[in-house]
């Protein structure tokens, strides 16, 4: 049976199935277990056919949802918070990890750009950075504190100003999507060659390591952030431009409501990236032991998050007692 076929034959059972999790339906428990029953079984012939496929993806996340709704009593809301961060969202970068790759390759892309571009011109800095931010740093350097720039505020005022900027920044790069994903490659080109150019133009003084080792304390995770916004504003563009088999507003509109999952799911990272930048990074004279840690922590948990679990609970069953929260 060709998928096409197999998903027209049982979309009204898997529709009935989102009715009853939406308690839109009254149904009794055998009347529920017999339809998770047929849910299994759809999912296993979906699995051995078509492996590769959403619908895998779509019965995989509705099985896990019912095996739940069957088999737990109901949470309080904060379950709900909890369940979102340990399975919806993750299930969402698994769906949409080549629009991720697409950012996060514009963003690196971006990156060489400033750097090639500051070393063929020398007031390129000051043309995306600013004069007024290259000579305060200048100036700075000259006094022997390059990174004087992260003491310069209150920890607490500076922990609020950046948290809301970075917010800011990923609901741009997610909001722009919808012009046709243009938008929001600007988005990630301009942070990418303004990273490059930042990193270029310590490394014109000698200072490559110690402003690697100072930056990265908090932009390991504010800039994977911006990436992963960047990916999500693409997932609504995306859809718009490449519906498939759906009509395209339909597209556009599922489209929407996966990215603005991820990027509402990014906020925390983002105070924590503000918390690290104000209150950390600030603390230039930490041993580099402790630097390096604190940037290979943050990596290591990035990619474990956004790639290598997603990818683990997409690919498992949804009734291994592991599923239940």
């Amino acid at each position: 049976m060709r998928e096409a076929a197999f998903v027209k034959k049982n979309k009204e059972k898997w529709k009935q199935f989102e009715e009853v999790l939406k308690g839109h339906q009254r149904q009794t428990p055998d009347r529920v277990s017999n339809l998770y029953i047929q849910l299994t079984d759809d999912l296993a012939y979906a699995r051995t056919f078509f492996p590769e496929s959403e619908t895998v993806l779509y019965l995989n996340h509705l099985a896990m949802r019912v095996h739940q709704s069957i088999y737990k009593n109901k949470r309080e809301r904060s379950g709900r918070i909890l369940s979102f961060w340990k399975y919806e969202l993750p299930l969402l970068f698994y769906k949409h990890r080549k629009q991720f790759l697409y950012a996060f390759l514009i963003f690196v892309g971006a990156m060489l750009i400033g750097v090639v571009s500051s070393i063929y011109d020398e007031n390129f800095a000051r043309l995306i950075l600013g004069d007024r931010y290259v000579n305060m740093t200048i100036e700075n350097i000259e006094k022997g504190d390059p990174m004087a720039v992260y003491k310069s505020r209150g920890q607490v005022d500076m922990f609020f100003a950046i948290t809301y900027n970075n917010v800011r920044v990923s609901f741009y790069a997610f909001i722009l999507g919808i012009f046709f994903s243009i938008g929001t490659g600007y988005i990630l080109l301009l942070n990418g060659i303004m990273v490059g150019c930042f990193q270029y133009f310590f490394y014109g003084y000698g200072l490559l390591l110690e402003s690697f080792l100072t930056i990265w304390i908090h932009g390991t995770i504010e800039i994977s952030s911006i990436v992963i916004a960047g990916g999500s504003g693409m997932v609504m563009g995306n859809s718009f431009l490449f519906p498939g088999t759906l009509p395209r507003w339909h597209s556009l509109k599922k489209g929407a409501r996966d990215g603005l999952k991820i990027v509402i799911g990014l906020v925390p990272l983002f105070i924590i990236a503000g918390f690290l930048e104000s209150f950390v990074t600030r603390l230039t004279e930490f041993p580099i032991a402790i630097k390096i840690g604190i940037i290979l922590l943050s990596a290591v948990f990035i990619i474990l998050y956004v790639v290598v679990y997603p990818s683990y609970i997409a690919n498992r069953k949804p009734f291994s007692d592991d599923a239940q929260t």
